[in-house]
C-alpha cells in the first residue's frame, strides 16, 4: 500500500560541493599596476553528468574565466561545482533535461559565488558573472542535435554532369 502512494517522479538535491578550484595570476604583482582596469573576459561553461546508480546522479558544472588586461592574462579562475541528485521515475529525455538544465541552474549560483570570492582574494575586483539561462542553452543544444541528425538522414544529392 505504501508503494502505491509513493510519488512516481522524484527529484532532489542530495549533496552540493566544490569538486575542483583553481586561481592563477601569472603576471602579479605587475597585473595590479594597470592605470585603468578595463578587463576583457572570456567565459566558458561546460557540464557533465554521470550515474552513480540507477537513481543517483552526479552533475558537474565547470566555469572557466580568463581575464585579460592590455592583452596580458591578469588571472584565470576555474571552478567545478558539483552536486549529487536523486532522479527517479523520469524517462531518458526528461532526465537529460533535468541534469543539463535544472541541475546546472542549481549549481551556477554556487560557482558564481566561488569565482567572485576567489578573484577578490587574488587582489582583483570581484568577478560577478551574469545569470545564465540553462533552459535556453539546453533547447539550443537539442535543436542543434536534431539539425545534425536531420542533415545526416537526408540523401546526398549526386552531381549530375550534362
Amino acid at each position: 500500500m505504501a508503494e502505491e502512494n509513493a510519488p512516481q517522479n522524484h527529484f532532489s538535491i542530495q549533496k552540493l560541493y566544490v569538486k575542483d578550484v583553481s586561481f592563477e595570476s601569472p603576471d602579479t604583482p605587475k597585473a595590479f599596476n594597470f592605470s585603468k582596469w578595463e578587463p576583457k573576459i572570456e567565459l566558458n561553461l561546460n557540464h557533465t553528468h554521470s550515474a552513480i546508480d540507477d537513481k543517483i546522479y552526479e552533475a558537474v558544472l565547470t566555469v572557466t574565466a580568463t581575464v585579460k588586461q592590455q592583452e596580458k592574462t591578469a588571472f584565470l579562475v576555474e571552478v567545478q561545482q558539483a552536486g549529487v541528485f536523486a532522479i527517479v521515475g523520469f524517462d531518458e529525455n526528461e532526465r537529460n533535461y533535468i541534469l543539463s538544465s535544472q541541475c546546472m541552474s542549481i549549481l551556477f549560483p554556487y560557482a558564481r559565488e566561488a569565482i567572485s570570492d576567489l578573484t577578490s582574494r587574488g587582489g582583483f575586483p570581484p568577478l560577478v558573472l551574469t545569470p545564465v539561462n540553462f533552459d535556453a542553452l539546453y533547447k539550443q543544444h537539442v535543436q542543434q542535435q536534431a539539425d545534425k541528425e536531420q542533415a545526416a538522414e537526408q540523401p546526398k544529392k549526386e552531381k549530375v554532369k550534362h
